[in-house]
Protein backbone atom coordinates (compact mmCIF):
# COMPACT_ATOMS: atom_id res chain seq x y z
CA UNK A 1 0.00 0.00 0.00
CA UNK A 2 2.66 2.47 -0.85
CA UNK A 3 1.99 6.06 -1.56
CA UNK A 4 -1.74 5.33 -0.72
CA UNK A 5 -3.16 7.87 1.81
CA UNK A 6 -5.68 6.79 4.36
CA UNK A 7 -9.44 7.99 3.99
CA UNK A 8 -11.02 9.70 6.20
CA UNK A 9 -14.62 8.16 4.94
CA UNK A 10 -16.36 5.94 6.73
CA UNK A 11 -17.98 4.12 3.91
CA UNK A 12 -18.08 0.16 3.86
CA UNK A 13 -15.76 -1.41 1.03
CA UNK A 14 -16.28 -4.80 -0.26
CA UNK A 15 -12.82 -6.67 0.41
CA UNK A 16 -11.19 -9.81 -1.42
CA UNK A 17 -9.24 -11.95 0.13
CA UNK A 18 -5.79 -12.22 -1.04
CA UNK A 19 -2.73 -14.61 -0.53
CA UNK A 20 0.87 -13.61 0.08
CA UNK A 21 3.32 -15.44 -2.05
CA UNK A 22 7.30 -14.86 -2.36
CA UNK A 23 8.44 -12.42 -5.08
CA UNK A 24 11.26 -13.44 -7.53
CA UNK A 25 13.04 -10.33 -5.28
CA UNK A 26 12.28 -11.75 -2.02
CA UNK A 27 9.22 -9.37 -1.28
CA UNK A 28 6.06 -10.62 -0.02
CA UNK A 29 3.34 -10.21 -2.74
CA UNK A 30 -0.40 -10.03 -2.54
CA UNK A 31 -2.50 -12.06 -4.99
CA UNK A 32 -6.21 -11.32 -5.34
CA UNK A 33 -7.92 -14.99 -5.80
CA UNK A 34 -9.71 -14.80 -9.35
CA UNK A 35 -11.68 -17.58 -8.12
CA UNK A 36 -13.33 -15.48 -5.24
CA UNK A 37 -17.40 -14.06 -5.65
CA UNK A 38 -18.68 -11.85 -3.12
CA UNK A 39 -22.35 -13.06 -3.48
CA UNK A 40 -23.04 -16.86 -3.37
CA UNK A 41 -23.75 -18.17 -7.09
CA UNK A 42 -27.03 -18.98 -6.06
CA UNK A 43 -29.75 -18.49 -3.63
CA UNK A 44 -30.31 -21.41 -1.63
CA UNK A 45 -33.52 -23.70 -2.89
CA UNK A 46 -36.36 -25.53 -1.25
CA UNK A 47 -33.83 -28.91 -1.08
CA UNK A 48 -31.35 -26.59 1.07
CA UNK A 49 -33.91 -25.55 3.88
CA UNK A 50 -35.00 -29.13 4.46
CA UNK A 51 -33.18 -28.87 7.85
CA UNK A 52 -35.68 -25.43 9.34
CA UNK A 53 -39.47 -26.91 7.66
CA UNK A 54 -39.52 -28.70 10.99
CA UNK A 55 -38.70 -25.35 13.43
CA UNK A 56 -41.55 -23.95 15.15
CA UNK A 57 -42.59 -19.93 14.96
CA UNK A 58 -45.11 -18.34 16.37
CA UNK A 59 -47.68 -16.18 13.81
CA UNK A 60 -49.78 -13.58 14.94
CA UNK A 61 -52.99 -11.89 13.43
CA UNK A 62 -52.88 -8.52 15.59
CA UNK A 63 -56.71 -6.85 14.78
CA UNK A 64 -56.13 -3.82 16.77
CA UNK A 65 -54.67 -2.36 20.54
CA UNK A 66 -55.90 -0.91 22.95
CA UNK A 67 -54.56 1.58 25.69
CA UNK A 68 -55.45 1.64 29.35
CA UNK A 69 -54.85 2.40 32.80
CA UNK A 70 -54.86 -0.75 35.33
CA UNK A 71 -57.50 0.36 37.51
CA UNK A 72 -60.07 0.15 33.87
CA UNK A 73 -58.56 -3.11 33.34
CA UNK A 74 -58.93 -4.44 36.49
CA UNK A 75 -62.95 -3.49 35.81
CA UNK A 76 -63.56 -4.91 32.81
CA UNK A 77 -66.16 -7.94 32.94
CA UNK A 78 -67.38 -10.39 30.34
CA UNK A 79 -69.53 -8.50 27.48
CA UNK A 80 -67.39 -5.20 27.88
CA UNK A 81 -66.04 -4.29 24.59
CA UNK A 82 -63.02 -3.14 24.90
CA UNK A 83 -62.35 -0.43 21.65
CA UNK A 84 -59.42 -1.05 19.38
CA UNK A 85 -57.04 1.07 17.11
CA UNK A 86 -58.69 -0.04 13.84
CA UNK A 87 -61.84 0.36 12.28
CA UNK A 88 -63.65 -2.85 10.78
CA UNK A 89 -62.38 -3.75 7.24
CA UNK A 90 -59.25 -2.70 7.56
CA UNK A 91 -56.02 -4.97 7.44
CA UNK A 92 -55.09 -6.99 9.94
CA UNK A 93 -50.99 -7.05 10.59
CA UNK A 94 -49.50 -10.66 10.45
CA UNK A 95 -46.36 -10.98 12.51
CA UNK A 96 -43.89 -13.94 12.45
CA UNK A 97 -41.73 -14.20 15.24
CA UNK A 98 -42.48 -10.75 16.43
CA UNK A 99 -41.64 -9.63 13.47
CA UNK A 100 -44.25 -7.90 10.58
CA UNK A 101 -44.18 -9.72 7.58
CA UNK A 102 -47.87 -9.21 6.08
CA UNK A 103 -51.09 -7.89 6.17
CA UNK A 104 -54.55 -9.50 5.07
CA UNK A 105 -58.48 -9.95 5.56
CA UNK A 106 -60.41 -11.26 8.25
CA UNK A 107 -62.33 -14.22 6.77
CA UNK A 108 -64.90 -17.09 8.19
CA UNK A 109 -64.28 -20.40 6.68
CA UNK A 110 -66.90 -22.94 7.95
CA UNK A 111 -66.99 -21.35 11.87
CA UNK A 112 -63.41 -20.41 12.28
CA UNK A 113 -61.44 -17.20 11.21
CA UNK A 114 -58.97 -17.19 9.08
CA UNK A 115 -56.46 -14.54 7.23
CA UNK A 116 -56.18 -13.77 3.50
CA UNK A 117 -53.08 -12.33 2.41
CA UNK A 118 -53.34 -8.98 0.51
CA UNK A 119 -50.01 -7.20 1.18
CA UNK A 120 -46.42 -9.02 1.75
CA UNK A 121 -44.12 -6.59 3.92
CA UNK A 122 -40.77 -6.20 2.88
CA UNK A 123 -37.99 -4.83 5.92
CA UNK A 124 -34.91 -3.45 5.39
CA UNK A 125 -32.51 -4.72 7.62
Amino acid sequence: MKGEAMSEDNEPRQLTPAHLTDGADGDVEMNADPNWSPRPSAPPVPDDLHAVFDVPVKVQAILGRARMDIGELLRLKPGMVVELDRRVGEPVDIFVNNRLIARGEVVLIDSALGITLTEIVRQER
